[in-house]
């Protein structure tokens, strides 16, 4: 590959960050997940004009994933591959995100390999299945060299089982939840610990959950509920600094949109 081909990758790379980081960084007070704030979701289209989508958009993020059948079709097993690597840890003043650099980590759909970039959580679960909402979202983001995002979603129940990378993380996260925009390195970090596998999995076309809400992402839902403690889901809620104390949109209307699962 040529010098001028790693450039074009490069900086098309840093210019989808910049999207997908003003899901997690943007003007931290920017908008707020209170209904009742003029800042709230129902007024995200309104706040500045290139979040139009969060109002207009027809293929947005979350709904819920069994609000009408799904479509049974050949998905096959969820193909990602992650390894081990140096970890950031930052409070950006929505929740906590930890990032990889760009490495040996992706995941393959339909020929397109889309690079790891990062993980955050949001209190309680976006997504919704028929009815019910969980107690906290992991969103593992990826995108591919010329620019298209998928998110592989992992929901959680609180129970007695520990989740294994918030475990490792728990001293990090308390430091950090009272510091919005700071950055902690915390060494090497699994993100297989994440738990973002399985055949069992839900697909569908939609959003970015937070403006500007671009839409056209490739969403993979693991249907397997994963177990997560009440104390773990306390240090993601003590990390939010929002009016609500909640980093979860409200559910969004599926419109004309299908759900895929494996057969």
């Amino acid at each position: 590959m040529d010098m001028l081909k790693l450039f074009s990758i490069a900086f098309l790379l840093l210019s989808v960050t910049h999207v997908i980081k003003s899901q997690e960084v943007d003007d931290e007070w920017g908008f707020s997940y209170d209904e009742n704030s003029d800042r709230g979701p129902s007024h995200w289209g309104e706040l500045r004009p290139e979040w139009w989508q969060c109002s207009a958009g027809k293929m947005q993020t979350p709904i819920d994933l069994e609000s009408k059948p799904v479509v049974y079709s050949n998905l096959g097993p969820i193909q990602n591959y992650y390894m081990r690597d140096v970890a950031t840890l930052e409070n950006h003043g929505y929740g906590m995100m930890l990032s990889w650099p760009l490495g040996q980590r992706y995941l393959g759909i339909n020929g397109i390999r889309y690079l790891f970039r990062q993980v955050h959580w949001h209190f309680p679960s976006e997504h919704v299945v028929n009815g019910t909402r969980y107690d906290l979202e992991a969103h593992l983001v990826h995108v591919s060299n010329d620019g298209r995002i998928a998110v592989l979603a992992v929901m959680y129940q609180i129970g007695e089982t520990p989740n294994p990378i918030l475990s490792l993380i728990e001293d990090d996260l308390k430091k950090l939840a009272e510091t919005p925009g700071v950055k902690k390195g915390i060494g090497y970090l699994d993100p297989n610990l994440l738990q973002a596998r399985g055949r069992r999995y839900y697909r569908y076309m939609g959003s970015l959950t937070t403006p500007p809400c671009t839409e056209g992402v490739v969403w993979t839902v693991i249907r397997t509920i994963r177990s997560v403690t009440k104390q773990q889901v306390a240090l993601i809620r003590n990390a939010i600094h929002d009016e609500s104390k909640t980093n979860a949109r409200p559910l969004q209307t599926i419109n004309d949109r299908f759900v895929k699962v494996d057969r």
